[in-house]
């Protein structure tokens, strides 16, 4: 509201110096009358196409240029100016016929010495004067509004950039909170049936969980601690349900710099290790580690590979991957790298992500 009050008094003083620059030369600075007496039917004349220049203003700055040159109808656009200047320049000379503003002028130029570049000059000078000036206001109102216009479809855009970006954030995050919890409660229930007291444990670190997301998570951005925090509490909620045939490494610093962040960045990247780099008989290895340098920070994943969950990101990318790479480029663009690495020799598969909260 600000920036538009803002726009419009801007407006409104360019369009004072406008007709304060052209009042100027028509009713004040004429050289060629300069130790004249003028009879007062030049200035009546004067101020009549002065006025009839703010009317072709003000027509082709509201109606023509909106509703011909805007909506690309050029030709009848250009065929109405012509049509103007032939107007103003029509009852200029009208009304100068009809005061006999001529006849005036010479005579006032006769009572000084002989007339400066005679008749035919003159009447030239005049036409051509009244042709410029008109065209000059014209072009000038089409800059103008075509200037307005261009300005107000960047900002329109730009908020529809905004709001797009805000719905499709909440429609992801939408997303991600369910696969979370869905996978999640399937891990609870499978502990329900061999331990209670695991269960209960998972439970209540759920619920912590769970607090996180719908009450700390309701801004557009969390604190990077909160973010730890949640992995770490993800990691050992999904160790409860590990068998000793895999080996969990996780590291974060221990104290960090508070930083803004989308809420549940680095959960999706987590959560598909997970899901894709266990085995249910063979050795495995889980690697998530954290660090920050001042506003950078570094998640990587690691992850043994086991060809029948899928080797391939592009194949086991789930709901929640998906869209933490669209929010990435909604949120972070040119401020983040995702570093994607399958090495078949060692049988691991890297995430790295690089992400520049400042």
């Amino acid at each position: 509201m600000l920036q538009r009050s803002k726009r419009n008094v801007i407006n409104v003083f360019i369009q004072i110096l406008i007709w304060v620059v052209l009042g100027n030369i028509l009713l004040f600075y004429q050289p060629f009358l300069r130790d004249i007496s003028v009879p007062y039917q030049f200035w009546i004349k004067q101020i009549f196409v002065f006025l009839l220049l703010i009317t072709a203003y003000y027509i082709n700055a509201h109606v023509l240029v909106p509703q011909f040159l805007l909506k690309k109808r050029t030709g009848i656009y250009f065929l109405l100016i012509i049509a103007i200047i032939v107007a103003v320049v029509f009852l200029a000379g009208f009304l100068d016929r009809a005061l006999q503003i001529r006849h005036l002028l010479e005579e006032a130029f006769h009572r000084n010495g002989p007339p400066r570049g005679g008749r035919g000059g003159g009447r030239g000078y005049f036409d051509t004067f009244t042709i410029t000036l008109t065209s000059l206001v014209l072009g000038i109102s089409t800059s103008v509004r075509t200037t307005q216009d261009w300005k107000k479809n960047d900002e329109r855009q730009k908020e529809m950039e905004a709001e797009k970006i805000s719905s499709e954030l909440s429609f992801l995050k939408a997303q991600i909170n369910p696969h979370f919890f869905f996978n999640t409660l399937n891990n609870i229930y499978a502990l329900t049936l061999v331990n209670v007291e695991t269960s209960r444990t998972a439970i209540h670190q759920l619920s912590r969980m769970m607090r996180y997301v719908l009450y700390d998570t309701q801004n557009s951005t969390a604190l990077l601690s909160q973010e730890v925090a949640f992995v770490k509490d993800y990691i050992s909620l999904m160790q409860l349900r590990l068998t000793d045939k895999v080996t969990v490494n996780y590291q974060a610093p221990v104290q960090v710099s508070e930083q803004p962040i989308a809420p549940m960045l680095f959960l999706p990247f987590v959560e598909n290790a997970f899901k894709h780099g266990v085995s249910d008989t063979l050795p495995s290895t889980i690697t998530v580690h954290i660090s920050q340098e001042a506003s950078q920070v570094i998640l990587v994943v690691k992850n043994s590979i086991f060809k029948k969950r899928g080797a391939d990101l592009e194949e086991n990318k789930g709901i929640g991957l998906n869209n933490t790479i669209r929010r990435l480029e909604l949120l972070y663009p040119g401020k983040y790298t995702l570093d994607v690495n399958e090495d078949k020799d060692a049988n691991t598969y890297t995430v790295t992500l690089t992400l520049l909260l400042a």
